[in-house]
């Protein structure tokens, strides 16, 4: 009993410190960010130097547009995730409950997306979009990400975690099909969803080479993209607080965005039917 308890508290401690060194960046950077001052020995310290000031975070609002940036990967980010959130629930559904002719070579053929890197669709997206006229506008760039073979897949997994009979009872009961999956199968896998949205909001609010080649207008820039050319201009300067508190208000809302859901997400995983 002792050795496990001793095993259970050697375990503990090493997973914290593991939990410190990961999280060494971001407690520099919240110390930078409030720091009165980021030269000399105090860039290089975990603990702010004191009087603490938030002078940094105002430099940086005041160095660019941040109001319009935080409008377009908004856009980018949740309009994707919308648009998604309808395409994998629907191709779930399908590929979950329903039979048709070549049903499995086209689940397959879906998931072969996945093994492709997206570097390498980069350029044929935008010959694509150029040719449509989409280049340079924030619904062009959000084009390629409305359909996702990792979200079809990951909801297809979680519908077949319910049992066929309860659509059959909403059939039975008068319901459409689109019907039955929105108010009767989507409510029961909402964990899967959530995990989705964190990942893919994520993802979307955090991509930053597909918007820099895609968007040439200053004011439809997304936040990464925005944040390396401010970075570029403080960073000659040595002006670490105030790239570290912009860093921070591009983060931010994702940390918050996680700290709400990580049950959610958590749970997904272990998701396994009615309960």
């Amino acid at each position: 009993m002792n050795t496990r308890k001793g095993t259970g508290v050697t375990l503990s401690l090493l997973l914290l410190v593991a939990a410190l060194l990961w999280c060494t960046p971001l407690i520099w950077m919240f110390s930078a960010s409030v720091s009165a001052t980021t030269f000399g020995p105090e860039m290089a310290s975990l603990v702010p130097s004191f009087p603490l000031s938030f002078q940094h975070f105002i430099d940086a609002w005041e160095s660019t547009d941040w109001i319009n940036l935080y409008k377009n990967t908004i856009i980018f980010a949740f309009g994707t995730f919308f648009v998604q959130m309808l395409t994998i629930t629907t191709a779930g559904y399908v590929f979950a409950y329903h039979q048709f002719k070549g049903k499995t070579f086209l689940f397959y053929l879906l998931l072969l997306q996945l093994m492709i890197v997206p570097v390498v669709l980069m350029i044929p997206n935008m010959m694509t979009l150029s040719d449509f006229g989409l280049l340079n506008s924030l619904l062009g760039t959000m084009l390629p990400y409305f359909a996702s073979a990792f979200g079809v897949f990951l909801m297809r997994q979680a519908f077949l975690s319910i049992p066929k009979e309860l659509e059959d009872a909403a059939i039975m009961e008068g319901c459409a099909w689109y019907q039955t999956l929105y108010h009767v199968l989507i409510p029961m896998v909402k964990p899967t969803l959530l995990s989705f949205a964190t990942f893919s909001i994520t993802y979307h609010w955090n991509e930053y080479l597909w918007p820099l080649m895609t968007l040439s207008d200053p004011s439809k820039q997304v936040l990464t993209v925005g944040l390396v050319s401010f970075a570029a201009g403080a960073e000659s300067g040595g002006q670490w607080g105030v790239i570290s508190a912009g860093t921070i208000m591009i983060c931010l809302p994702l940390l918050i965005m996680f700290i709400f859901f990580q049950k959610h997400f958590l749970k997904s995983f272990g998701f396994s039917g009615i309960k």
